[in-house]
């Protein structure tokens, strides 16, 4: 059969999926991590993959494909995409179809993107590849996708380099690339795990325009059971490599058989006990800051308190402004006016113009783990490392701090200390973060979005985990997300911030409480629910005063 673009016919059996097994390779060993899964995904239709890390989710949603990811292997079983075995099909006429008839929409879109090119010329690389488009005809078609995914300024945003532009703009840009040759087939890995409830609103609703409009089938893979109502027809439950459960969306939402599936559905909620607003000098001080990146103005006059035991949360959709706070905080980009003071004194702007001891004292754990590892390095020398740096660790005594470490993150010494980041999954690389963060033993922690790429039960752990530490060892937080639910499990203080501004903060109790500023509003009513019919209900009814496409 002929592996070319198909007429399409909406309802047509496009991939099955029999008893599929994939190994990874840990040394000289090969362990199952796909045991057996079966699927079956019609033209125009959504199947959502759900399940905690480690799951297999993104293996499978890779092996769709026909692709192994590093150190993995399918062992058995087949793939058959139109009617030809992928598990069977020579590479050479596999990369015939990546990008033209399969596209893959990756969770970290910072690590998949060349630096080098701009956004434009890399949307046009796979039409005129393929041949689907010549490259004038692309990068037209490019500005109408970006256009419907809401991106801002979108006849000209092509122009601009990966960096120069936000978490959740590339994230949007990525999905746009992935249509250009308007697959048949597209796998979508967490794609709205970087971006704030505003924008997710946007990307999901033009994802689920697209699929609907070109009878394009997808493999939307989530830890967000919320999101995967909004977009799957049907959904699987994952866990060990196993399928646990499967049904339509309606009927596994309203009732879900296996213990497991109803786990999942119960620990979306968190609360946090209310503390008393402490009186004592804050730990971290933000007087009157503005910063900005050359004539752009990001900050505007933004102050804050944070105290010893307290953690601040700082919620806003893309380019409000959180993450360029934390990088005035850490001395990565100096303010153009105010200050940042620690315990009661003023930091240098710049953090090569302050000392060690400052600088061990405040740590940070990235959004994008992928990024923030070195993929060289094995886990142990990667939480080694700062042990080494600041507390002068070495030999046992560091690598007996490396495995308490690990045990505190819940990843099993034995099994990680050797491991690289690359043969591990999302959430476990983001552990690894958190772990360096705590090698330090810093006073005060900036968590910048540090449980988006976890299912929520790992997530709820990690939280636990980080109150734990706070209680016992007085650490401060910034925690800097768009996941309302976890400021509401995690914050003490609340900053709501709009264009480099803050336009509303205090308790948490007094923020989430009505009235609200209309921006604070708006943010609260763009979290999904657990409804398949939230989104189309939001988007007929919203209003979205002061919004910003940053």
């Amino acid at each position: 059969m002929s592996i070319d673009k198909q007429e399409r016919t909406r309802g047509e059996l496009l991939l099955q999926i029999s008893d599929l097994h994939i190994e990874g390779q840990s040394g000289e060993i090969w362990q199952p991590i796909v045991k057996g899964v079966d699927l079956s995904l019609h033209r125009g239709e959504v199947l959502g993959l759900i399940g905690e890390s480690g799951a297999g989710k993104s293996t499978i949603g890779l092996a769709a494909m026909g692709y192994e990811r590093p150190g993995c292997r399918i062992s058995s079983g087949k793939i058959l995409f139109d009617g030809v075995d992928l598990a069977q099909l020579p590479v050479e006429q596999k990369r015939k179809l990546w990008g033209s008839r399969i596209a893959y929409v990756a969770q970290s879109a910072a690590a998949s993107f060349n630096p080098a090119h701009t956004l434009i010329d890399q949307y046009a690389e796979t039409a005129v590849l393929h041949g689907v488009m010549s490259e004038a005809e692309a990068r037209a078609d490019a500005v109408d996708l970006y256009r419907r995914l809401r991106l801002p300024d979108p006849e000209r945003i092509g122009l601009r380099y990966p960096h120069q532009v936000s978490g959740g703009q590339l994230q949007r840009a990525m999905t746009a690339m992935a249509m250009a040759c308007r697959p048949d087939l597209i796998i979508f890995d967490e794609p709205t795990t970087a971006l704030d409830v505003t924008t997710q609103i946007e990307v999901l609703a033009a994802i689920r325009d697209l699929v609907q409009q070109f009878g394009t089938a997808a493999i939307y893979i989530t830890h967000d059971l919320a999101v995967v109502a909004q977009m799957a027809d049907q959904i699987k439950v994952l866990r060990h490599g196993l399928t646990v459960e499967e049904s339509d969306t309606r009927s596994m939402l309203a009732d879900p058989k296996m213990p497991y599936t109803k786990t999942l559905w119960a620990v979306r909620s968190l609360q946090r006990e209310p503390k008393e607003r402490p009186v004592d000098q804050p730990l971290v001080k933000v007087s009157d800051v503005h910063a900005a990146y050359g004539p752009l103005k990001v900050l505007q006059d933004v102050s804050l308190n944070i105290h010893k035991g307290s953690t601040v949360a700082v919620v806003g959709e893309s380019g409000s402004g959180k993450s360029t706070l934390a990088r005035v905080l850490t001395g990565l980009l100096p303010p153009t006016q105010g200050e940042v003071l620690f315990q009661g004194q003023a930091l240098a702007g710049d953090y090569r113009q302050r000392r060690k001891d400052s600088l061990r004292h405040m740590q940070m754990i990235y959004q994008m783990p992928d990024t923030a590892l070195n993929p060289r390095q094995r886990i142990g020398d990667i939480i080694g490392r700062p042990l080494e740096f600041y507390l002068g660790l070495k030999g046992q005594a560091r690598e007996q701090r490396v495995r308490e470490l690990l045990e505190q993150i819940e990843l099993e010494p034995n099994r990680f200390i050797d491991r690289l980041p690359g043969e591990l999954s999302g959430g476990q690389k983001q552990r690894i973060c958190i772990a360096r963060a705590l090698a330090a033993e810093p006073e005060f922690i900036i968590c910048d979005e540090v449980t988006s790429a976890l299912d929520q039960i790992v997530a709820k752990g990690i939280l636990k985990l980080l109150e734990r530490l706070q209680k016992e060892l007085g650490l401060a937080y910034l925690f800097i997300t768009h996941d309302l639910a976890t400021v509401k499990g995690i914050a003490d203080e609340v900053v709501v911030m709009l264009q480099g501004k803050v336009v509303e903060q205090g308790p948490l109790k007094q923020v989430f409480t009505p009235p609200h500023h209309e921006y604070t509003d708006l943010l609260l009513g763009s979290v999904p629910e657990m409804d398949p019919d939230w989104l189309t209900r939001r988007l007929a009814g919203r209003g979205e005063p002061g919004r910003s496409d940053a």
